[in-house]
């Protein structure tokens, strides 16, 4: 209690004293300090399970022990969320998106810690999948719910979801501009200076809470060992290409996956499934184990023998063609292993995936590029490269993909290269797939509109929100000279018919009883079944306000009934619903 009082006695006083644009800013910093802070917790815990997990295969001496390890990550991560947390998991930057457009950017006080628990025991058991997606989603929860403590609207609260999110990428990788722009590129939709200070603001933050503690330790990093070469810019085109066929397969596979492996309705028996599965996978293609920056990081020193560590597959008499046939299986079964990792009840995102698929391309493009033709390319550049390329077209964020590879790297000699490349995969896998695997599902449900302001405002609607219920109703069999009483009350010349069970019969309006009102015989006589007439469409409470605005456009009527499981709620008018878009207009428009 006491606690709420000196929030009450802060809030005045920050009323009085700090402007609500000030105000802003110095959250967006503490956002970014703490969502620094959670994504450094978040990466030495996973390295402090992985680290214990692999001094017990070393003490134990059995080499294959991890193949279990994911299995029992995905139970226990099951168990975690559906007991502990109870809460379900999936896509957890889609789970964002769906707040912003559906639940008015309030984001659920578990969230700032639920995916750190649950990702870090997923990732740090060896699920094949990232940490950047869950230290967003926390990032994220961190703003909204510091939003929601100062009461900020839903125009500062999407703005510190995305200073959140902003810091997080920032920390995680030390990339303070990719931070910046996937705040910008994935979570909003559209940006105003005002908007972006704050980003920025926060971004800086993560990054240094991540250079204080971390120093060197990054996520992942490589520095440039080779210059790019402008002869070899069509290879660079080939590879844009390539990329974007990777991308489709990542995309693809993963909603088929996923889709198969919900089919098993049991949790438990889900996630033994797919932790069976992900352990088979692994069992024949070691370098998928876990997040697989490790594997990238050997292949860019030039180290392609790591993906024959634990594995059944030998090199073979000719090992570079061993190579390329095993990493071009790599690349067709890693999707498989992540959409078996978060179907089945563990915690994790695509983000790394992607970097470790688009890092796999590259260097199996390469490599083929180097064994069939009598010239010699980069592995290490177009290994970078194509990681940029691949998060291009499975993100649907070319700009985030570019200055993230620039800035792990630590220069911009590639950015030509990388521009080039990102761009064609963009465009490579938008001919095939509109929407990213954040945003797919979201919109084919109509749960994420882009784009269409109009479309925005109405799906923040709700039909319950402006049902009008105080229309005065009459029984079917009454006479009209009851209803006359009725007109006298009410101020509306509309009234519902209804059955004796609550449900509406027809509706009466004014017009059609205006000359028979006047005759007193005629009044005594005619039941009101008699002249009433049937509504032109009905309206569910569930309906999203696109149906009920479609429903007006086809009837061209000026007042729908809203019916729910055959009893009468009340009335939709189109004046009513024409004054709640302007209100929603109005304050969305408020800085």
């Amino acid at each position: 209690m006491k606690l709420n009082v000196l929030l009450v006695r802060f809030l005045v006083w920050r009323m009085k004293y700090i402007s609500n644009n000030n105000f802003t800013l110095i959250l967006s910093g503490i956002v970014g300090l703490v969502a620094g802070l959670a994504a450094v917790t978040l990466k030495e815990s996973v390295h402090y399970i992985q680290a214990v997990l692999n001094k017990y295969i070393y003490t134990s001496g059995f080499d294959f022990l991890y193949l279990f390890y994911p299995l029992a990550g995905i139970v226990l991560t099951m168990v975690v969320a559906k007991y502990v947390l109870k809460e379900k998991l999936g896509h957890g930057i889609t789970q964002i998106l769906f707040v912003i457009s559906k639940r008015s950017s309030i984001v659920k006080r578990s969230m700032m810690y639920s995916r750190m628990l649950t990702s870090a025991i997923t990732v740090g058991f060896g699920g094949s999948v990232g940490l950047e997606a869950p230290i967003v989603v926390t990032g994220s929860a961190i703003g909204s719910n510091l939003a929601q403590l100062t009461h900020l609207n839903y125009k500062k609260r999407t703005l510190l979801i995305a200073c959140g999110a902003s810091g997080a990428i920032s920390a995680i990788f030390n990339s303070p501009i990719a931070g910046v722009i996937f705040a910008i590129e994935v979570i909003l939709t559209d940006v105003t200076i005002n908007k972006f200070i704050p980003i920025l603001l926060s971004s800086v933050t993560g990054s240094l809470v991540s250079l204080a503690l971390l120093g060197d330790d990054l996520l992942f990093s490589f520095k440039l060992k080779d210059p790019f070469l402008a002869e070899h810019v069509h290879y660079y085109i080939f590879l844009g290409i390539a990329c974007g066929i990777v991308s489709v397969h990542f995309t693809r596979l993963t909603y088929v996956i996923e889709r198969l492996i919900k089919k098993v309705t049991n949790d438990w028996s889900r996630a033994v499934v797919g932790g069976i599965g992900v352990a088979l996978i692994v069992l024949t293609f070691p370098p998928i184990y876990g997040e697989g920056y490790a594997t990238i990081k050997q292949l860019l020193n030039g180290n392609d023998d790591i993906i024959f560590n634990n594995s059944l597959i030998y090199e073979g008499t000719d090992k570079t063609l061993v190579i390329i046939m095993l990493l071009f299986a790599i690349l067709v079964v890693k999707p498989v292993a992540s959409a078996l990792t978060i179907g089945s009840g563990g915690s994790g995102g695509i983000f790394a995936p992607s970097l470790f698929m688009g890092g796999i391309a590259g260097y199996l493009f390469a490599k083929t590029v180097n064994f069939v033709l009598p010239i010699t390319i980069s592995t290490s550049n177009f290994t970078l490269v194509a990681m940029c390329g691949v998060m291009s077209g499975v993100l649907h964020a070319p700009l985030t993909a570019i200055f993230l590879i620039a800035e792990i790297t630590g220069g911009y000699e590639l950015f030509v290269p990388l521009m080039l490349v990102s761009a064609i995969s963009f465009i490579t896998i938008s001919y095939f797939e509109k929407h990213s695997l954040y945003t797919k599902s979201l919109i084919e449900k109509g749960d994420l509109i882009q784009h269409d302001k109009d479309r925005q405002v109405l799906s923040l609607m709700k039909v319950n929100k402006i049902i009008e219920s105080d229309l005065l109703t009459i029984k079917y069999d009454a006479k009209l000279e009851d209803m006359i009483k009725l007109i006298k009350k009410s101020k509306r010349n509309i009234f519902p018919v209804l059955n004796y069970d609550g449900g509406l019969e027809g509706i009466i309006t004014l017009d059609d009883i205006r000359e028979k009102m006047f005759d007193e015989e005629a009044r005594k006589k005619i039941i009101v079944k008699e002249v009433m007439q049937l509504p032109p469409a009905e309206v569910h409470p569930d309906d999203s306000m696109q149906t009920v605005m479609n429903k007006f456009e086809v009837t061209q009527a000026w007042n729908l009934p809203v019916i729910d499981e055959g009893q009468y709620i009340g009335f939709l008018s189109k004046s009513r619903i024409f004054n709640a878009y302007r209100n929603k207009l109005i304050n969305q428009d408020k800085e």
